[in-house]
């Protein structure tokens, strides 16, 4: 068994969003996304199929040519290669799941 905690030790960067893996289990990543107001993770896409939830904020995610306004509570689910961008609305915790064979390199790379 593994534990984490998503509001645990929060430390948001001025500059960029940040990211951190809460936990891994035998078949994903758990992935906390911390975003202030105003900041952009520019359109990317993931090699395998993701999930993620906004725990708390706002964001605009931009997906399939659309805008969906997410808020607390709200979840969004994508295959596996669908570009997408997200842009903070409000500050936000966001909870990102990935596949085990994905790469939190390849996450942090999309901000930098």
């Amino acid at each position: 068994m593994k534990t984490a905690s998503i509001t645990e030790h929060l430390v948001y960067k001025t500059d960029k969003p940040a990211i951190s893996v809460m936990l891994e289990s035998d078949h994903s990543k758990e992935i906390r996304i911390l975003m202030r107001k105003g900041q952009l993770m520019k359109e990317h896409k993931a090699p395998n199929a993701i999930v993620v939830a906004l725990f708390e904020g706002e964001i605009n995610f931009g997906v399939n040519g659309e805008t969906l306004k997410l808020k607390k509570g709200d979840l969004i689910a994508l295959e596996a290669n669908v570009p997408h961008d997200l842009y903070c609305t409000e500050d936000a915790i966001i909870r990102l799941s990935l596949s085990k064979n994905d790469s939190v390199d390849r996450v942090n790379k999309i901000v930098d």
